[in-house]
């Protein structure tokens, strides 16, 4: 009966230890399927979140409407919002994997100090008995049968403990390997709760952006609209000045009774003017955006070149304006004859005087716009009949 006794004992601790290898088996597995979409998840949303920073940085680096980075920072902030959800959603997938795993070292653990005991008992028998008990049970034996009856018994209860010997071994295994698992996951957990920090001190920057560029915008509104007013006005009175310089010509010729003279400046001359001054186009002919988010119509290209830079007349004629325009800064205008002329604003200093007679190539002044919002830059204009602006970049060489 003892015998059957330890046999059942034995089988019952391997049904045991094979039902928990199964379980943590299936749980592990279902845990990593789980988390592996969640990572994949998390990477998708963050690639998405890394074209959208692309995108701003593109933005940052042009003249843009300021409305498509606020769409991009509100976008940025969804995709933050959502990496943190995801990043919850693993913690707490983490968190259920560190408790059952738990659970199951503590399961091994009571298995192994069972299984110890057991042992413990078994080698406190064998010690009692003597290292020669086996030969004096088979010697004791009175007939051939009991022979072999206690042979049995002695090779069942060897086989025994050596089983009990290789589970307390592969328990011992086990523990180690759940420990480093829970130690792993808590690595991990510790990990994600590091990452979640940062997004959410990311999330806080992005939406201390947005907040600053909405005020940012709102404080600019109303000073982007008082500058564009104030270039409008600018823009008539320059108009108002040639138109002035144009009438007192024509009077005085009409006066004097003299033809007027052929123009320096003619159709002919399109792409072929020397530039006035060497330097990258910082803003072109036409409709563009401010920095500040207003619209502007530009009658001219910007030149950007270093301060100081000496500004040469694109064709001969003659000095007719020189002076401050308001925003147009320091301007000197040359007219060439039949209605064109050229103008050369934001200089740093003029080297004409009005009325007097340049020649093409001349330095007229030096290059000034420091204190703009484009740097140190010639705005180029090139007018026609009646101050009607035209394309500078179709008259000038191409380069």
């Amino acid at each position: 009966m003892r015998l059957i006794s330890t046999a059942m004992t034995a089988m019952t601790a391997m049904t045991a230890l094979t039902a928990l290898t199964a379980l943590t088996a299936q749980s592990a597995a279902a845990q990593s399927d789980s988390l592996a979409a969640s990572r994949r998840r998390l990477e998708e949303i963050r690639a998405e979140r890394d074209r959208l920073r692309a995108q701003q940085q593109r933005l940052q680096g042009q003249v843009h409407d300021a409305e498509d980075e606020l769409t991009n920072l509100e976008r940025q902030r969804e995709s933050t919002h959502r990496i943190v959800n995801e990043i919850d959603r693993q913690i707490g997938g983490l968190s259920s994997q560190l408790d059952r795993n738990t659970a199951e070292l503590i399961l091994a653990q009571d298995n192994l100090y069972e299984r110890e005991a057991v042992m413990q008992r078994r080698l406190v028998d064998i010690y009692k008995r003597g290292p020669l008990y086996t030969f004096q049970a088979l010697l004791a034996a009175e007939s051939f049968s009991q022979l072999v009856s206690r042979y049995k018994y002695l090779y069942l209860t060897s086989r025994q403990d050596r089983d009990i010997v290789n589970e307390v071994t592969l328990l011992k295994g086990r523990i180690q390997d759940q420990r480093n698992n829970v130690l792993s996951v808590r690595t991990q957990l510790d990990r994600t709760r590091e990452e979640r920090e940062a997004e959410l001190k990311r999330y806080g920057a992005l939406m201390s952006e947005r907040s600053r560029r909405v005020e940012a915008l709102k404080k600019t509104q109303k000073t982007t609209t008082q500058r564009l007013t104030v270039l409008d006005k600018d823009e008539q009175r320059l108009n108002s000045l040639l138109a002035n310089v144009d009438r007192k010509r024509t009077d005085a010729a009409a006066r004097a009774g003299t033809l007027p003279t052929a123009g320096t400046l003619t159709t002919a001359d399109l792409g072929k003017l020397d530039w006035p001054v060497e330097g990258r186009i910082v803003y072109r002919f036409g409709r563009d955006t401010l920095p500040s988010g207003g619209v502007i119509r530009w009658n001219g290209i910007g030149i950007g070149a270093p301060a100081g830079t000496p500004v040469k007349a694109v064709e001969s004629g003659t000095v007719g304006l020189v002076g401050n325009v308001g925003t147009y800064g320091l301007t000197v205008a040359v007219e060439h004859g039949n209605g064109y002329w050229s103008l050369y604003m934001q200089l740093q200093g003029a080297n004409v005087k009005q009325g007097e007679k340049i020649a093409r190539g001349q330095v007229i002044g030096t290059v000034g716009g420091g204190n703009s919002d484009y740097g140190s830059h010639l705005h180029f204009e090139i007018r026609g009949e009646n101050q009607i602006a035209l394309d500078p970049a179709g008259w000038l060489r191409r380069r």
